[in-house]
């Protein structure tokens, strides 16, 4: 690395500085000079550099000899194969949509595939599940208890595959290394290459005597009941994340993620669209011709209307903020009115009779008793 910086100098954080401080420092900066975005001449080298110094101060035992040595005498004591061991960046930028391809990034920068950093926490996968809401309690926000099938580490072994009184063995063939070096000549040159040790899948360890609930395996399946909490506002084909609620990892790495589908179920009032609320209120013709004052429903009870004369089939009255809550946001849509003129299938003779009368005043024609005629 160049320059040899301090590596708390080349973070910005105090020696006394949290993990948390370390970490958020790394991820501002690596989201920097991240290759993958800055295609600045100095970028790659300054990605290396944040990079070996968050591996060493995120680490408790690296750091502690880092503070007691000093870089130099550190630099002679860690190759950069023992810095990068078993650090895990991958987490760190997760969501940033860089989560997947940490190995192979680092691999090109630190020899072009033959270096190897550690071994190589393989995250579990995530979980899709999905869940019927109803919109009143899409309007409130609810719990829901659901019942999600998942792996999870064993509790008997702790996660370890030992049977329990035991523990798992340096794997001989690498000596607890977790790589196997291959030295191959051309000629007068000779090549290294660094492999994961098939025998332990590169952890360092095997399990002579396997858990008997887990079967050496780590995790096991196990139907786990979890508490979602639905959110005011949420809508057909929204997601919910659960961080850590997914499937468990056999490579020891962290749980995946839980993601909720969200499906809404029909309402005998209400249509939605977006925020919007939208209401079929049934009138006479009397109703729509003359006014009138009548109650709707909403999603908080009844209110009162106001129906203006003269008005039309499809006409839509606005009740403003009486619609669902905004999803993360302020505020809420609003309760769209649209006015249907409902024509009575059976009147009395007296209706019909005034009818007829309406009719004749209005020059309009109409179907009588003898048929067809025309009020002049």
């Amino acid at each position: 690395m160049a320059g040899k910086r301090d590596y708390y100098e080349v973070l910005g954080v105090v020696r006394d500085a949290s993990k948390d401080q370390i970490k958020d420092a790394y991820r501002k900066l690596a989201l920097q000079y991240h290759p993958d975005r800055n295609k600045a001449p100095d970028a790659e080298e300054r990605f290396k550099e944040i990079s070996e110094a968050y591996a060493v101060l995120s680490d408790d035992q690296k750091r502690h000899q880092y503070d007691a040595l000093g870089r130099a005498d550190f630099s002679q004591q860690y190759s950069q194969e023992d810095i990068f061991r078993n650090v895990d960046f991958e987490s760190v930028f997760r969501d940033f949509g860089f989560g997947s391809n940490f190995g192979d990034l680092f691999a090109s920068l630190f020899g072009g595939g033959s270096y190897q950093y550690g071994e190589r926490q393989i995250r579990g996968s995530d979980i899709g599940f999905e869940v019927d809401i109803t919109l009143d309690e899409a309007f409130s926000g609810t719990d829901k208890e659901i019942q999600v099938p998942r792996t999870e580490r064993c509790s008997v072994c702790s996660g370890s595959g030992a049977k329990p009184g035991t523990s798992p063995k340096t794997c001989p063939r690498c000596n607890g290394t977790g790589q196997l070096r291959v030295v191959r000549s051309a000629g007068f040159a000779k090549f290294m290459q660094v492999g994961v040790c098939p025998n332990c899948r590169g952890r360092g360890n095997v399990v002579e005597t396997p858990c008997v609930e887990c079967g050496g395996s780590e995790i096991v399946k196990r139907t786990r009941k979890i508490t979602v909490r639905i959110p005011p506002g949420v809508d057909e084909g929204s997601q919910l994340r659960l961080k850590g609620e997914g499937e468990a990892s056999k490579e020891g790495g962290s749980q995946g993620d839980l993601f909720i589908m969200v499906h809404m179920l029909p309402h005998r009032h209400f249509r939605r669209e977006g925020d919007d609320l939208y209401y079929d209120l049934g009138l006479g013709y009397a109703q729509a011709a003359l006014g009138a004052e009548v109650t709707v429903p909403t999603m908080e009870g009844e209110v009162n209307l106001s129906i203006p004369s003269g008005s039309q089939p499809g006409h839509i009255l606005r009740l403003k903020g009486k619609g669902m809550p905004r999803l993360n946001g302020y505020g809420r849509g609003n309760q769209l009115v649209r006015l249907k003129i409902v024509v009575p299938t059976q009147l009395t003779q007296r209706q019909k009779e005034l009818l007829q009368e309406l009719a004749k005043e209005m020059g309009q024609n109409v179907k009588g008793s003898k048929g067809f005629f025309k009020f002049s």
